[in-house]
């Protein structure tokens, strides 16, 4: 009688476990979270005084002249870079010393030092002959065009980290089941 006792209880909190950590993933998959009763709308234009960085620390006064294509494209990257410092730190923590290579060495170069140095340089030219009202709709153009190369090559070189990562633990995978699969024999 106490087996049976026993595995009602079992049952009933894992079916109770499993029913909550249902429940908060598919609020997680339609992109709302339990509890919370604010909706956040991702295709509404995006505000300064709302934007939240997660890694990047950028002046926001640089932002202002910012396109909304550029700020969800810097958005972007934050959560990308977000992602890379998280998987760096899920290293640390397993006590694995994270090889950095030339390319990772560049990428925080480009983020920690160069995107301020371009955010501030294309704020200074914008305001800076917006103020004269003397600014050439070409040379605009062409600084939001650089500009937008700029990010374009920063997505670009975290894509393809965030890729090379991806690989190297299917890779791992790969090879603990080849192990696994060799010492079933």
């Amino acid at each position: 009688m106490s087996i049976i006792i026993g595995i009602g209880i079992v049952t009933t909190i894992t079916t109770l476990y499993l029913g909550k950590k249902c429940w908060h993933a598919f609020h997680k998959a339609v992109g709302i979270s339990p509890g919370v009763l604010t909706y956040q709308d991702y295709h509404a234009p995006l505000s300064l005084t709302t934007l939240n960085w997660q890694q990047l620390n950028l002046n926001k006064k640089y932002l202002e002249s910012l396109s909304e294509q550029q700020l969800r494209q810097l958005q972007r990257i934050d959560e990308k870079v977000h992602h890379y410092q998280a998987y760096q730190q899920e290293l640390q923590a397993q006590h694995k010393t994270p090889a950095i290579n030339e390319s990772q060495f560049v990428l925080h170069k480009m983020l920690h030092t160069r995107l301020p140095e371009v955010l501030a340089s294309y704020y200074q030219l914008i305001h800076m002959h917006k103020n004269a009202k003397t600014m050439n709709g070409d040379k605009k153009a062409e600084a939001s065009e650089l500009l937008q190369k700029v990010l374009g090559n920063i997505e670009q070189r975290l894509d393809t980290l965030l890729e090379q990562m991806e690989k190297q633990h299917l890779q791992d995978l790969r090879v603990m089941n080849q192990y696994l699969d060799s010492h079933d024999n």
